[in-house]
């Protein structure tokens, strides 16, 4: 695939009346679309097209640059999408002769969507599912700089370094050891802090 350039702004003859989406843990995601066309067959293509981006938005956004991300989404083509998806489901379909309705779940396939950013030059945090030596943490900060400081003290009580990759606006990109991941999720918790596993990296957040 060609190298990320800039974003490459295109119109579209029928738009959707209405979306919606939201992403969950291993980059699954669930769009809720409705779209009018000539045809109804014509608008579940559209309505697909459109929840493939919407998804890979949302799903992606939070492992690397979201404008650079969403610059390239528009830029690529639908076709070029479709290898990103690894398994779809339709949910509460419904159609008209020109109307298209559904709320469509799709799962990524984590490392041709790595393969994508890396391809196009964006940095990401997604990690190499192949390495098992370090583990990235994605750090949201609410409470500013407060929260970085109290979660550098927990790390340093457990002689762990946080080794800074990226830090953007509430949240904070960070690589550990794997050996002391459950060192530091465990000292985090009895100070107050939350974490999950989404899909090999972990998220902290107070």
């Amino acid at each position: 695939m060609k190298k990320f350039l800039v974003p490459l702004i295109a119109g579209c003859m029928c738009a959707p009346l209405w979306t919606d989406a939201h992403a969950a843990k291993g980059m699954t995601g669930t769009a809720s679309i409705s779209i009018t066309s000539d045809t109804a067959a014509s608008a579940k293509t559209m309505a697909l097209d459109e929840a493939r981006r919407q998804i890979i938005r949302d799903a992606v956004g939070p492992y690397c640059d979201r404008t650079q991300l969403d610059a390239l989404i528009s830029e690529t083509t639908d076709s070029d999408l479709t290898p990103l998806i690894a398994k779809s489901k339709i949910n509460n379909e419904q159609q008209s002769a020109t109307t298209y309705s559904a709320d469509i779940t799709m799962t990524l396939e984590r490392v041709a969507v790595q393969n994508w950013l890396n391809d196009n030059d964006i940095q990401n945090w997604l990690g190499d599912p192949t390495a098992s030596n370090r583990v990235t943490v994605i750090v949201r900060i609410t409470g500013g700089l407060n929260d970085w400081v109290e979660l550098n003290s927990i790390a340093r009580r457990a002689d762990i370094t946080l080794e800074t990759r990226r830090m953007d606006p509430g949240r904070i990109v960070v690589e550990i050891p794997s050996g002391n991941r459950a060192m530091l999720t465990a000292m985090v918790r009895d100070a107050g802090w939350h974490y999950s596993d989404d899909n090999g990296i972990l998220n902290i957040w107070k």
